[in-house]
Parts: structure tokens; C-alpha cells; sequence
């Protein structure tokens, strides 16, 4: 998952997610519906080499990521306990990714049961 499309194409196969583009054309946000309004669940700058990706995250796993991975860092210009921005050079796996925008959509739509192992 190292392009902006293969990103973007698994981020709208979730059910109800869309891409909006609130903050103008240079930031892709992904909502879902949630009750009577649209939350966001993920980020991603438009023309950025590699592509950098912002996700809710639950405060106890986001720290133990920051900790182990030089490319998960707190969320750019968001809330920094509860958002992480991952640059996808490859230190995570596709999988790993998957799982992390996974866990941000249910955490989001409040389905969220456990929380993605990262041993």
C-alpha cells in the first residue's frame, strides 16, 4: 500500500465511507456516517512522496506505535492523543496498514472490539 490509489481504493471499500474534500482540493478526508453526521476516519495530502496518512487511533496503541516506528508520529494538525500520521516508506506492513485504517474506521463507527496486535 504504497500509492495514494491502493490506499484510497481500501479506505472506500468500507461500508458507507466516502471522500470529501472540507479542507480543500489538496487533502483527501474519508467520512463515514455516524448517526445524523459525517466523522472522519482518515487523511491523506494529495501530492505527498511518500504518502503520508493520518488515523484515529486508541491513545494506548498510538504510543506504543510512536514508540517502535520512526514513521507513525502524532497527528498533523490534529488532536495529537487520539490521531497518528503514518509516512508508508515501508516500515509498516500492507497488512499493518490495513489493519490501522480498519481499526480507525470502527473506532469511529463504534464497532471497534479489540485492538490490532502489533508484536
Amino acid at each position: 500500500m504504497d500509492s495514494h490509489k491502493s490506499v484510497e481504493e481500501f479506505i472506500l471499500s468500507l461500508p458507507n465511507a466516502k471522500l470529501t474534500f472540507p479542507f480543500g482540493e489538496d487533502v483527501s478526508v474519508y467520512k463515514v456516517p455516524v448517526g445524523s453526521e459525517e466523522k472522519m476516519f482518515a487523511l491523506m495530502p494529495e501530492k505527498k512522496s511518500p504518502v503520508n496518512l493520518s488515523l484515529k487511533c486508541d491513545p494506548q496503541l498510538s504510543k506504543i506505535l510512536r514508540e517502535r516506528y520512526e514513521s507513525v508520529m502524532e497527528g498533523y494538525h490534529l488532536n495529537k492523543k487520539h490521531w497518528n500520521t503514518i509516512i508508508l516508506s515501508g516500515q509498516l506492513t500492507d497488512g499493518e496498514v490495513r489493519d490501522l485504517i480498519l481499526h480507525s474506521y470502527q473506532l469511529v463507527t463504534g464497532t471497534q472490539t479489540t485492538l490490532p496486535a502489533f508484536n
